[in-house]
């Protein structure tokens, strides 16, 4: 078999051999074992055939109708293509999203079909189906344009010859193949040119690149980081694409097996505290995509993969999205996660079943909402799985688990509130760790502080992605910076990106009466800043207030600002006391106070101006409030203590 090593995956290799004890999943079985407890491709049903109208009378008939009334708007539903114009947006402009608009769209449309198909099945959609398969097998990349650029041509058009695995070429594969597996006849009956293009386009732009080729997201990259959350998601929809299409029995064995060491090239290094450095709302398709290929693996081998969900990192992985939850409303938002947590509850409910996790089946259930006909633009299999449980879920309390505090030592993040299982009250969240995490802000020794659910002083999180997002461009856009973070500028420095600049002495301790966590931010800043020593305290005083104190010692003697951002205005309302005027929607407006001393530090009080092309997203999260609060200390002595307290007027 060929193998192409992109530059520096040959430290995947290398780094599998240190982790190998812990490949749970590739080291289970060999090949020939997996051959003989996988069930074959002709003979696996992990839903209902279309013609099986008894089993499919068990799905949830209210969200089954609901899919079939969206799908009827779609009868109609013309086609469109995507210019290669729309397509070079990227490159010229850096805009992704009118590609992606597109291309999404597409996929929604055809899955929704497919769900009206099932609910009716009459042959009325089917016209629409085909036209839709065939469109997009017509197109020239099943990805998005933002991804091209790291295939061998280059940003620009794709080559078609040399097709790239992205995360869409996945998920246009998994959605094909669904297609397929119900409506495999009656796409017969009308051509067998159909399902032969699908497997043709599928085996073509995904099975046989993702078997031939170490891709980036396979291992360890260049620089010795552990696999993000694509690792994951696209093995979910390759595992699907695998087990529904492909024939070929001995092939199909392949595949999962190489499935499987890909997966443990994600899990093998992950933290043993579970903890998602690209934040709960990435958490989805991180470790919630690792549950699904631990689900459709155990459907496919009479579960024989059951006992990684007694794997105490598998455990604590899922445990993460709740421990993290603020409120109904807000999750934590460190680095590019948004502050709105975007979860499926059917999916968090089966991962807390799977773990036998009383409190996240709670959780899973509060997020499982009524049906709307709505499909997501992702992981369309996750939608079979609620329609045959969502009965069970109805039984099942709905609760936030809100827990009284809870701390990731290998995440080096601490969170903490006033009462265990309330969001009324104070809530913080502050983290050390480093600055080359996945989908990094430089953030070391940031904090957020909350109150009765709603922000207070926040993370601004990622705006929309563009070109800059992810290039060497990243850290010109402000909010990716230190500076527009809860965090101090030394000398007019602000921290660098790298892996070498981290937290040190890292500790978190509390009790019923507060919660800590103290840490020296001094290394996250360059030489040029020079701090020798930065130890930073955020503190919950439970049902009081919250305290930040930095002790510092600098080469010489400095200046430095501490920047606190906010979504509300702000003022001074006398030396020594700014006033932040808390005014969530709907909710009764509360003034609180930042207490500093004034003899040290003069205030200024500026509005973000949102208009580059990254802040739609800042728009879309927090609205045009962004305020930055700048404490600015002058003629700073080498060696000092600064106190901010934070509490209600």
């Amino acid at each position: 078999m060929k193998r192409l090593l992109l530059p520096g995956l040959l430290l995947l290799f290398l780094s599998c051999l240190s982790v190998s004890a812990q490949d749970i999943l590739s080291n289970k079985f060999t090949p020939d074992e997996l051959g003989k407890i996988l069930i074959p491709q002709s003979k696996w049903m992990p839903f209902p055939r279309l013609n099986d109208r008894e089993g499919w009378s068990k799905a949830d008939q209210q969200m089954l109708k609901a899919y079939y009334d969206e799908a009827q708007k779609y009868l109609a539903y013309q086609w469109p293509s995507i210019p290669a114009t729309t397509t070079l947006l990227f490159k010229h402009t850096g805009n992704r999203t009118e590609y992606e608009a597109i291309s999404f769209q597409k996929r929604r449309v055809l899955a929704t079909l497919l769900l009206g198909e099932i609910y009716e099945n009459q042959g009325r959609f089917l016209d629409q189906i085909i036209d839709g398969v065939w469109s997009i097998c017509e197109e020239s990349y099943w990805g998005v344009n933002s991804t091209i650029g790291q295939w061998h041509a280059g940003i620009g058009l794709p080559d078609v010859s040399d097709p790239f695995v992205d995360l869409f070429v996945a998920e246009t594969a998994a959605v094909l193949s669904w297609v397929d597996y119900f409506l495999g006849e009656k796409l017969d009956s009308v051509s067998p040119q159909v399902r032969k293009r699908i497997y043709f386009e599928t085996d073509n732009r995904f099975f046989t690149p993702a078997i031939t080729y170490d891709l980036w997201w396979m291992g360890f990259n260049s620089k010795g980081d552990r696999p993000n959350n694509w690792n994951p998601w696209i093995c979910s929809n390759w595992l699907n694409a695998a087990l529904l299409l492909e024939k070929d029995e001995n092939r199909r064995v392949e595949m999962v097996n190489r499935i499987l060491k890909v997966l443990d090239n994600f899990l093998s290094p992950y933290p043993q505290d579970g903890g998602c450095d690209e934040g709960p709302n990435y958490w989805n398709v991180a470790a919630g995509s690792l549950f699904d290929n631990l689900e459709f693996l155990n459907l496919a081998t009479n579960n024989a993969f059951q006992y990684t969900f007694t794997n105490e990192k598998v455990r604590n992985m899922g445990r993460f999205v709740y421990r993290t939850q603020i409120s109904e409303k807000y999750s934590l938002n460190f680095a590019d996660a948004s502050p709105r947590l975007g979860v499926n509850g059917t999916m968090i409910w089966r991962y807390g079943k799977a773990i036998d996790d009383e409190r996240m089946q709670q959780f899973g259930a509060f997020y499982t909402g009524n049906p709307d006909g709505k499909i997501s633009n992702f992981q369309f299999f996750r939608t079979f799985f609620e329609l045959f449980r969502k009965g069970e879920i109805k039984h099942t309390p709905k609760a936030l688990a809100l827990p009284r505090e809870a701390w990731f030592p290998d995440l080096e993040v601490m969170i903490a509130r006033d009462k265990e299982g309330s969001a009324s009250g104070f809530f913080i969240a502050a983290k050390g760790g480093n600055n080359d995490e996945s989908h990094n802000h430089n953030d070391i020794g940031n904090f957020i502080v909350y109150y009765n659910g709603f922000p207070l002083l926040i993370d601004i999180g990622s705006g929309t992605y563009t070109a800059k997002t992810f290039n060497s461009q990243r850290y010109e856009i402000w909010s990716n910076c230190s500076d527009y973070h809860n965090i101090p500028t030394i000398n007019g420095i602000t921290q660098s990106p790298g892996s070498r600049y981290k937290a040190n002495n890292v500790a978190f301790s509390g009790n019923k009466s507060y919660a800590r966590l103290t840490l020296d931010i001094s290394q996250a800043y360059p030489p040029a800043a020079g701090v020798l020593k930065w130890q930073r305290s955020v503190r919950l005083n439970r049902n009081k207030n919250v305290d930040i104190t930095d002790e510092i010692q600098l080469l010489q003697p400095g200046n430095f600002f501490q920047s606190f951002m906010t979504c509300y205005p702000a003022e001074i309302a006398s030396p020594g006391q700014l006033i932040i005027h808390y005014a969530p929607l709907n909710v009764k407006p509360t003034d609180f106070v930042i207490k500093y001393d004034p003899g040290q530090f003069s205030v200024f009080i500026e509005k973000i101006d949102l208009l580059a092309p990254e802040d739609k997203g800042v728009l879309n999260n927090w609205g045009d409030n962004i305020r930055r609060i700048k404490f600015t200390a002058d003629s700073v002595k080498p060696a000092g203590k600064y106190n901010f307290r934070v509490y209600v007027r």
